[in-house]
């Protein structure tokens, strides 16, 4: 019988290298906000296994909500529109926010999410994401805590999805060509 990791080309990142990173960035923040207390907003779906294991680490009193943002539907390269289909349930004005981002690839959600939030007045507002794909770039933002650079490659696991399938992947893996081409 076939199973889901059949269809991963390769492993880009372990759960050993994807824990120690976690460490690393959360003492970051821990330093960051120390004395704070921030808000974290997930960006739904991809970010909720990097969110879960991140808040767990932080030292910091805080609170989390959540977003459901989305500019690439079940396709693999941004359609260029940004869709909100959840938005926050708590006002974030004064609110120290950190967006909680599985990826940064083309960075149109971000930077569009950013500017969305910005207008919202919180007194800060900062990024963290696990994975970062500079070399597909589109909008000009940068995360301000970032876990990988990764190569230009279809990546799942880890929370990240293909067609709503391999979030349960505990690893993150480059996945076959021929699953997402065909």
């Amino acid at each position: 019988m076939r199973s889901l990791h059949d269809d991963i080309q390769k492993i880009l990142l372990t759960k050993e290298e994807i824990a120690d990173k976690v460490d690393e960035l959360s003492e970051r923040i821990n330093r960051d906000y120390a004395g704070q207390q921030p808000m974290l907003i997930g960006v739904l779906k991809g970010s909720f296994v990097f969110m879960a294991d991140l808040i767990r680490r932080i030292n910091n009193y805080c609170t989390i909500d959540f977003m459901a943002v989305s500019s690439y539907g079940n396709q693999t390269i941004t359609t260029g529109a940004v869709q909100i289909d959840k938005d926050l349930s708590h006002d974030i004005a004064g609110r120290d926010i950190l967006i909680i981002e599985d990826i940064l690839d083309s960075g149109v959600t971000l930077n569009y999410l950013k500017g969305y939030l910005t207008n919202r007045r919180p007194s800060s507002l900062r990024i963290c994401t696990l994975l970062d794909k500079p070399e597909r770039r589109k909008a000009d933002i940068i995360a301000d805590y970032s876990g990988f650079n990764i190569p230009d490659a279809f990546v799942v696991g880890y929370g990240l999805d293909y067609a709503e399938r391999y979030r349960n992947l505990p690893y993150i893996g480059v996945l076959k060509p021929e699953i997402y081409s065909g």
